[in-house]
């Protein structure tokens, strides 16, 4: 998330070098256009970055702090937020870049192996979470 999503949003004078090389790398290696050098190509992305940012990361922290104590009876209702809302924005992105042109089938099958993962770990937490709160609302 802070070495190669988020860098978007931060001020150039704030963006290490280091980080700038590695999403240069990334870029290039996996040909993948939301990370281009001179930004994503829809407007719609750098609002998904901003949710990651104001979103996804404090209940990330959260929701590892509470998941480990296991406390917080909200926990099963975020990450179920979480959950649809990390699919489809993943979703998105897969058939954003399956539309693309210049990819050959093998750049776009080496981006299916870095965002097909994410799309399943969202789905199984989203039924997870489901199950749990099914179980908490509605017990047998």
């Amino acid at each position: 998330m802070f070495m190669i999503d988020l860098p978007a949003l931060y001020h150039p004078s704030l963006t290490p070098a280091s980080l700038t090389s590695l999403r240069t790398y990334y870029h290039t290696t996996y040909r993948d256009e939301f990370f281009a050098p001179e930004g994503p190509p829809t407007a719609w992305f750098g609002v998904f970055l901003w949710m990651e940012a104001l979103y996804h990361l404090p209940l990330s922290c959260w929701a590892i702090l509470n998941l480990y104590r296991g406390t917080h009876p909200l926990v099963p209702v975020h990450l179920l937020v979480y959950a649809v809302q990390t699919a489809v924005t993943t979703i998105t992105c897969i058939a954003e870049y399956l539309s693309w042109t210049h990819l050959s089938t093998g750049d776009k099958l080496n981006l299916g192996y870095l965002y097909v993962p994410y799309l399943a770990l969202s789905v199984f937490m989203g039924v997870d979470m489901f199950g749990r709160l099914q179980d908490r609302l509605m017990p047998v």
